[in-house]
Formats: C-alpha cells, structure tokens, sequence
C-alpha cells in the first residue's frame, strides 16, 4: 500500500503529512502510558515483526502495492499508541533507505498505515472484545478481526484521498476495486499471522500483552480472592 511520489496532489500531501505529524506526536505522549521495563523491548521485537512483514509486496496495479500492516497486531502486543510509533518508524525507514514509498508522500503512508491501519485495528479488536468471553483464548481471535477489516479499510482510506487529490489518469471506480479488492484477499493473510503471533505470545506471557491485561488482572484478582477465602 506504499504511496509512491507524484500519485497525490501536493496540497492532499500536505495535509496528510501535517495529520501524521499530530498523529505521531499524540503517540509520543500516549506511548508513555503504555510502556514500561517489561514491554518496551516487545515493543522493539513488534517493529521488526512489522518491518520484516511489510517488506513482503504484493501488487495491487495502478501504480501501487500492497502488504502485510502489521497495525492491528502491534495494537494488541504494545498498545495503540506505541503501534503507531512502531509503524511510523519502520515507514521511514522503508521510505529512506529502501525507497518503498515516497519522500513527499510519507506523511499519506504514515497516515494510512500508522494511523488509519493501527487505529481501526484496535478499534475492531475492541469491539470483538466486547462480544468474546472474557477469556486470554479470546484475545488471538479479536486480534485477527481487527486485522481482517483494517487492511481494506486502510485501502478505503486512500481510495478516499485520490478521490481528493489524485494525480493519476485511473478511473476512481477501478482503483477503488482493485484497492479494496486486493486488499481485502490481504486482509485474510494479515489476520492468520496475527492470530497465530498473538496466540504465541498469548500462551507464554499474557501479562506482557496489551490487549490482554485486564483479562490477567480480572483473573489475578479472583485467584487472589479465592486464596483469601480459603485463608480465612
């Protein structure tokens, strides 16, 4: 999904790139509420979980690609807000050292998939949460929704922006197919890596999950309790 340089006007670039500059300097702040001595090293592993991902192209057409985003699982491992941080940085580092999306356009492919992918992520992982049983087995599973729709809803988050200002000569009708088709074929794959990383880390650590705590804390609670109880 790696914008290229050019295929947006430079008034919807800069737009996009003054949204993920708020966007990343929220997470800067928000970051810090999630990470402490125990997961600020998964947080390293998770950026390199999704740089390693994202490397992996498909093509879409149109003069696009598509990937594996990753914002849905680096959500669920570290939190929304250092998820966004993780993405943002392995977008840079794509755009600057391997020339996987554009310069002027990296501001959109922050947006897209540091904001839009992570964002809808949690969000649909949330909303599974609520309808699971609350249960660590039902974390994998409401992370696997969350990454199944993020992956074409970010597509549809673009397909919103060349509505806007795109400078290619494609029909908006055939881009939107392709991008949302394509990508929602991706989605599928997206959502079994996610639900099989989130499972493995689930099984070992699930206190070091972050869409897992208080299902670990509502559990510790009523283990204590009931030692308690017995105390007594």
């Amino acid at each position: 999904m790696h914008v290229p340089d050019g295929f947006l006007d430079a008034p919807t670039s800069v737009a996009t790139g003054a949204v993920a500059v708020v966007g990343v300097g929220l997470a800067l702040r928000g970051a810090r509420r999630e990470l402490d001595d125990r997961t600020a090293p998964l947080a390293g592993l998770v950026a390199a979980f999704v740089f390693a991902t994202q490397m992996i192209n498909f093509p879409v057409g149109a003069g696009t690609s598509g990937h594996l985003l990753g914002g849905a699982l680096a959500a669920v491992l570290v939190g929304p807000f250092t998820a966004v941080l993780c993405t943002s940085t392995v977008l840079l580092v794509q755009c600057l050292l391997f020339a996987d999306g554009g310069i002027t356009a990296l501001g959109t492919n922050i947006t897209l998939m540091g904001l839009v992918g992570v964002g809808a992520g949690w969000l649909l992982f949330t909303l599974a949460r609520k309808v699971l049983p609350k249960r660590t087995e039902s974390v994998p599973a409401a992370a696997a929704f969350g990454a199944l729709l993020s992956v074409p809803l970010a597509a549809l988050a673009f397909t919103g922006l060349y509505a806007v200002g795109g400078e290619a000569h494609i029909p908006l009708g055939s881009l939107a197919a392709a991008m949302i088709g394509w990508h929602s074929l991706i989605g599928i794959g997206e959502a079994v890596i996610t639900f099989l990383a989130v499972s493995a880390v689930v099984a070992v650590r699930p206190d070091l999950v972050h869409g897992a705590r208080d299902v670990v804390a509502a559990r510790e609670l009523e283990i204590r309790t009931s030692s308690e109880e017995v105390s007594a």
